[in-house]
């Protein structure tokens, strides 16, 4: 299976890094864009699936208000970056603070990207979906199952 998946806690450091999971290393050498994601997480996709996220994002309406909002704010966010020698990714002051960054962080696999959350919201997130998620979730899910 290619992708990214499973759950992993790193810890940033006082220089603002992260170290990735070092199993996905080789996925993210050609380059990374880290970006603000949904629910006050932070978004990190290889270069080339941002590119093709972009594409289509440059496709959405602009007299949709919402649509031109979101995209906005995506790419307006969007940090393009290398990983170091030590798989680390440098994670800006802003998009630290949209996050809610503090030291103990959580990374998570969402197959196409990976996300970022602070460990304390993602413990908190955990707790308010998962008996949605035990209980067999919504009719949205009957599109993916």
């Amino acid at each position: 299976m290619a992708g990214f998946i499973g759950t992993y806690s790193p810890k940033l450091d006082d220089k603002g890094r992260l170290t990735l999971p070092a199993k996905f290393r080789n996925a993210l050498s050609g380059g990374v864009v880290v970006t603000k994601a949904l629910d006050h997480s932070l978004a990190v996709y290889p270069a080339e699936e941002f590119g093709a996220i972009a594409q289509r994002a440059n496709r959405a309406s602009r007299n949709d208000p919402e649509a031109r909002a979101y995209v906005r704010l995506m790419m307006a966010n969007a940090d393009e970056q290398s990983l170091d020698g030590q798989g680390r990714v440098n994670l800006s002051a802003g998009l630290r603070a949209w996050a809610g960054l503090q030291k103990d962080c959580v990374v998570t696999g969402q197959f196409d990207h990976l996300e970022i959350w602070d460990a304390a919201a993602w413990d908190a997130y955990q707790a308010a979906h998962e008996e949605a998620f035990a209980a067999g979730g919504s009719a949205a899910l009957d599109a993916i199952l």
